[in-house]
């Protein structure tokens, strides 16, 4: 997949108006999954992703461990302050649409990462929408 279409896709599925605001949620959100994976699983990832895109996952540093909460906040946080409500919506929008990229075992590995609460969460929309 190439930039324009990640970026277009996220703008359009989040009903952003700018390719700056799709990059700026891209950002805040996959650099949170990059922290929350760990050290190696980060590359499965970004090789599904465009080359502009995957630094965020592979330059976050990888390993920690978080809460839904904290989760949230750290992608609020990153979109400058934005409503944690939204910033939720934003991550399992974005996990949404990873689903759609990410080849199905390297998709299953990704959510096998995650502690069960997070996981529930974050996988939601996912969940939801039977894909």
């Amino acid at each position: 997949m190439q930039f324009d279409d990640f970026v277009g896709e996220v703008q359009n599925r989040l009903e952003q108006g700018s390719k700056a605001e799709a990059v700026r949620s891209s950002r805040a959100v996959l650099t949170t999954i990059g922290e929350y994976l760990q050290e190696g699983e980060d590359e499965d990832l970004a090789g599904s992703l465009p080359m502009e895109i995957d630094f965020y996952v592979l330059n976050a540093e990888s390993g920690q461990r978080m809460d839904w909460s904290e989760f949230v906040e750290r992608v609020s946080a990153r979109e400058d302050g934005l409503d944690e409500a939204d910033a939720a919506y934003h991550a399992r929008e974005i996990v949404d649409f990873l689903q759609e990229i990410v080849p199905g075992g390297e998709f299953q590995d990704l959510r096998d990462n995650f502690e069960p609460e997070v996981e529930q969460e974050l996988f939601e929309l996912v969940d939801q929408r039977g894909r």
